[in-house]
């Protein structure tokens, strides 16, 4: 295949770029230059995406503002930006001729569905509830685009859970409740491309977790106890580590992508802390201050 790829010089489009590029020509758009880049534009640069459509059979539109963005840039610019842009991207490539657009979203977009003192279980059917911009606009595109998707264009959402470098403390119990590592974020996007059934179809992706929606009540009252039964390893890898338990607040749930895009996350745990030992840059050693600026 012949793949446009947005967003190619982020950190998302870089991992998707090097799961595709073997074995498809995939050519890449972003402001920023890098070598996974060809085209050097802004999204809303209707010259340069007519030239990179030619001869295309999917888009993967992964250039967007995110949540380090907000305060930063105004509300405008992320209008013009993630939804704007991603209406000019469709429209363009559906002239094209392109026959299946995915898109990535994210699983931050529930927003207020998290409630204090509770574990909220998220699937395809919780109610977005968003609570700034970022969530906003990534939303509007969601709908502008399934309003978009026929038969000859077929539209596939990612909802991707966080998976942004962090503590191992946080990431290794997150991938276990509500994070993902880049490279299964990047695979869940392959499968997006080649998967048949209805023209929309909308998913997330996240870690394998051990826990079921009948956990989530005492993950409030009593998480070891829980964690003893589900997945004991790991409460022992934190208690050998003297690390405290970070908050299980909510459980994202894979089950609809593994079922409709024939794909799991392929990483959990084991390999934070076979990247904790590999002094990778994807697991920060220390705690950050204000680390919790740019979470969902």
């Amino acid at each position: 295949m012949k793949i446009l790829l947005t967003g190619s010089s982020g950190r998302v489009g870089r991992a998707i770029f090097g799961a595709l590029s073997a074995r498809h020509e995939v050519v890449g758009v972003d402001r920023s230059p890098f070598n996974t880049t060809r085209h050097v534009a802004d999204i809303t640069d209707m010259r340069t995406l007519r030239t990179a459509l030619v001869g295309v059979d999917a888009v993967i539109h992964c250039a967007a503002l995110h949540a380090p963005h907000v305060g930063l840039m105004p509300d405008s610019e992320f209008h013009r930006i993630n939804v704007e842009g991603t209406r000019t991207l469709a429209m363009l490539a559906r002239d094209a001729g392109v026959s299946r657009f995915v898109f990535t979203s994210t699983t931050a977009l529930y927003g207020h569905a998290i409630v204090p003192g509770r574990c909220t279980w998220i699937d395809e059917r919780t109610p977005p509830q968003p609570r700034t911009v970022y969530h906003r606009s990534k939303l509007a595109a969601e709908h502008w685009l399934e309003e978009a998707a026929s038969p000859a264009f077929q539209v596939r959402v990612i909802r991707m859970s966080r998976c942004f470098p962090e503590t191992a403390q946080r990431m290794l119990l997150y991938r276990l409740h509500r994070g993902i590592d880049v490279r299964d974020v990047a695979d869940a996007h392959a499968a997006a491309l080649r998967n048949t059934g209805p023209m929309f179809q909308r998913y997330i992706a996240s870690g394998a977790t051990p826990f079921g929606p009948e956990d989530c009540e005492r993950l409030v009252s009593e998480p070891r106890a829980v964690l003893a039964r589900r997945c004991p390893q790991w409460l022992a890898e934190y208690d050998r580590r003297g690390w405290a338990l970070p908050v299980i607040d909510r459980i994202h749930d894979a089950t609809a992508a593994s079922i409709g895009l024939g794909w799991r996350s392929q990483r959990g745990p084991e390999a934070v802390l076979a990247q904790l030992a590999e002094h990778s840059i994807e697991v920060l050693p220390h705690p950050m201050r204000n680390a919790d600026c740019t979470v969902d």
